[in-house]
């Protein structure tokens, strides 16, 4: 079970279609930073995955169009710390979450009502403003 990712119920990848690159990372540092490779890149080929489903397939291509490249490959990258190892625990984590929020269905908006009360509301301080203006009207002439 640690070699799958679950991503959503009904939805794991395994940790074998992922693959990491690692490269140095920029940013101050010293000699730490310039000679090890702490930055992590995710590669997901998400167009040839067998977990996905045709239709959880078009689903991420749509939403995450910016994030995939032409051959249908997922890019993240992370070099937030200085440890090879957390880098790749967090670039998974977001890659997890992604694909998450990427495939979470969208609730169908239901067309409601306004209530008799909301109308009532809506109508009472329509009167108002315009008692306001009619005021403001009777005070212009006034003074002229």
């Amino acid at each position: 079970m640690d070699d799958l990712l679950l991503i959503l119920p009904g939805l794991a990848i395994p940790r074998s279609e992922l693959q990491y690159r690692f490269t140095r990372s920029g940013g101050p540092g010293g000699q730490h930073v310039n000679r090890t490779s702490t930055q992590v890149e995710l590669l997901w080929d998400a167009a040839r995955s067998p977990s996905l489903t045709a239709e959880q397939l078009a689903r991420l291509l749509h939403v995450l169009k910016n994030r995939i490249d032409g051959d249908g490959v997922l890019h993240l990258v992370s070099h937030s710390t200085r440890s090879q190892f957390d880098n790749r625990e967090d670039v998974t984590a977001r890659f997890v979450a992604l694909l998450a929020a990427a495939l979470k269905p969208v609730k169908k908006r239901r067309p409601t009502r306004p209530t008799r009360a909301a109308k009532e509301r809506r109508i009472t301080a329509k009167k108002a403003r315009g008692e306001v203006k009619k005021k403001r009207r009777l005070t212009a002439q006034e003074m002229e």
